[in-house]
């Protein structure tokens, strides 16, 4: 089985996304007699980010968002999209970021690409094992699940490779 997910961190003034390929296959070695022997690999494909400046009129914001994932989706043709769900202590940035979500939904709907949605716990619970870890452990946990030197930066992009690799780990390989 393999998989191409696209992983995105939603947000208005900067949207994450990474993009990883997966995929688990059966080896001739056995691991035990009644379990079918599987290998997996998970491959760093691309990640960055989606930026609006907040000197811009909403409208056009939100055209550049839907514009510029319209043409992650193509050129990286996902086939499942792993997104965070929205959390926000502030009100204020919740509706500007819940507008740039509708969008991001949009886009994938338009794509007819499943989508999976995770909480952060959730996410920090799939790759450090803990649900309240802190942001700094996730992004260790993404460079080594990634076999990466350094940690990939903008932080919003390394979050957004911490969702797909959540959806591989908790939805995709089973």
């Amino acid at each position: 089985m393999e998989k191409r997910i696209l992983g995105l961190d939603p947000g208005l003034a900067i949207l994450g996304f990474g993009v990883i390929d997966c995929q688990k296959t059966e080896t001739e070695i056995p691991a035990h007699p009644s379990v079918p022997p599987m290998s997996e690999s998970i491959e760093l494909i691309d990640f960055g980010v989606i930026q609006t400046s907040a000197k811009t009129e909403m409208g056009l914001r939100l055209s550049t968002i839907y514009e510029d994932l319209h043409t992650i989706v193509k050129q990286y043709k996902p086939d499942v999209v792993a997104i965070e769900k929205l959390f926000f202590y502030r009100m204020s940035n919740t509706i500007a970021i819940a507008q740039a979500r509708g969008v991001v939904m949009l886009v994938l709907a338009q794509h007819q690409i499943p989508v999976i949605e995770f909480t952060p716990a959730q996410i920090k619970q799939a790759l450090t094992g803990y649900g309240n870890a802190d942001k700094d452990e996730v992004q260790e946990a993404v460079a080594g699940e990634l076999n990466l030197e350094d940690i990939p930066k903008p932080d919003d992009a390394a979050d957004a490779l911490a969702v797909a690799l959540t959806a591989w780990f908790v939805e995709v390989r089973g």
